[in-house]
């Protein structure tokens, strides 16, 4: 047997030996099938004229303006700061707050910090503060959310068209490039790499008994007392202390499994779907204008959009603003009342739900941002005027609620059951 580097899965905690990767290819678990590693080409070079780049359009897509309305002669146009600022003043100061950091703080945030961790390991000097900005950097990553802003813009261009006219601004281009450059960014960004030039950690507390153990079975980190950070992916003996201690590379703080996850879960889903009610039964907008008042709920929303023959935006949203959330709260709710009543039943395919839930949790957030606009814009005071609704608020409470849920589950817990019934089998053989 080769003897390589033990890895453990970060989803279903199975411990492996990495083998040599060839460029441009990558390490699945053989378990779960979860991606444990990738080789990609010039990866450190690639991040770095990335982030580079981003920061460039970060500074065009907030300066400029992103789209305008044009009525007889008079154009009324935002930035995203704008848009920001309109929806602060009229009270509705939770929104405002969800759309800067996650369209505005967090993405510069996760820029910047690549940045910092970069440009001085291009010249072979380790970062200032590397373990703590690397934290920031991982935790910034899940709650950056340009791309579903980009999808949001266009929904709201479909219903600004059946105001007024619409101009597009220098904005909306460079938002549109914006969100692929940050996405090479992410996917170039190598941890491995990052650690390799930063410092080389010797950690010898799994001893050399480990290290020559047969991986043949279904053997996990946790069961030969080791554990995986989730931030940097070092793997760590746990034996001293297996309820919290922190990474000797990174200095994250890590555990064997999450600590109190299926109550967490449960208290998170609960209060989303307490949420989700009156962000479908209250109107997320208030539309006033010379023929009367108008309330929107988001189905109304939906039902505009088909009926004014933009059927794909119409299905986009129902997916997006309906369909997932509540398909979220139903398999997480499902995930976690199977791990409680300690299911073996199909834990790959329960692993791969948890997968998409955390994958599309943050597309929900397409209604937050088309509301954004439209109240940024409908502002003519003598013809017509859009307001923010209280559903709206309820609604961006659901999104954040359920990301939370899906960060508190556990997915290795779903395994452990298994894990353990392979023991007594075991011990009755």
């Amino acid at each position: 047997m080769t003897h390589g580097k033990l890895i453990a899965c970060h989803e279903c905690d199975l411990l492996q030996r990495e083998v040599p990767v060839p460029e441009g290819g990558g390490l699945r678990c053989r378990r779960c099938r979860a991606k444990l590693c990738r080789e990609l080409p010039n990866s450190f070079d690639r991040a770095l004229a990335f982030s580079l780049a981003a920061v460039v359009l970060f500074t065009i897509s907030n300066v400029y303006p992103i789209v305008g309305l044009s009525v007889n002669g008079t154009v009324v146009e935002t930035t995203l700061l704008g848009a920001v600022s309109v929806i602060y003043d009229e009270g509705k100061w939770p929104i405002a707050a969800l759309v800067f950091v996650t369209t505005v703080l967090m993405p510069i945030l996760q820029t910047v910090s690549m940045l910092w961790l970069l440009i001085p390991l291009k010249f072979d000097h380790a970062p200032w503060g590397g373990p703590a900005i690397f934290r920031l950097c991982q935790f910034c990553g899940p709650w950056g959310m340009t791309e579903v802003l980009i999808l949001g813009l266009l929904v709201a261009l479909v219903k600004l068209s059946a105001i007024a006219g619409v101009v597009v601004g220098p904005a909306l281009w460079s938002f549109g490039i914006l969100m692929f450059v940050l996405a090479a960014a992410g996917s170039a960004f190598d941890t491995r790499n990052l650690w390799s030039r930063v410092t080389t950690v010797q950690y010898t507390g799994t001893g050399s008994s480990l290290d020559e153990a047969s991986l043949q079975g279904a053997i996990t980190a946790a069961q030969c007392g080791l554990a995986r950070c989730h931030d940097c992916g070092l793997l760590v003996s746990a034996q001293d202390n297996p309820h919290a201690f922190h990474c000797p590379r990174c200095g994250a703080t890590m555990h064997l499994r999450k600590p109190a996850s299926l109550s967490r879960t449960w208290a998170f889903l609960i209060a989303a779907m307490v949420m989700y009610v009156p962000a479908n039964m209250l109107p997320v907008m208030y539309t006033n204008s010379l023929f009367g008042t108008e309330n929107d709920t988001i189905l109304s929303g939906v039902v505009y959009l088909w009926t004014s023959g933009s059927w794909p935006l119409a299905i986009v949203v129902f997916v997006a603003s309906i369909a997932v959330p509540m398909l979220k709260i139903l398999a997480l709710g499902y995930l976690t009342i199977s791990t409680q009543m300690h299911s073996r039943w199909y834990p790959v395919e329960r692993t791969r739900i948890y997968r998409m839930v955390e994958f599309v949790g943050r597309w929900s957030m397409l209604d937050i941002y088309v509301i954004t606009m439209l109240v940024a814009l409908v502002q003519f005071q003598a013809l017509a005027t859009i307001q923010a609704g209280n559903a709206a608020i309820a609604f961006g409470a659901v999104v954040v609620l359920t990301m939370f849920a899906a960060m508190a589950f556990d997915p290795r817990l779903i395994w452990d059951e298994v894990e353990h019934d392979h023991v007594r089998t075991g011990e009755k053989a």
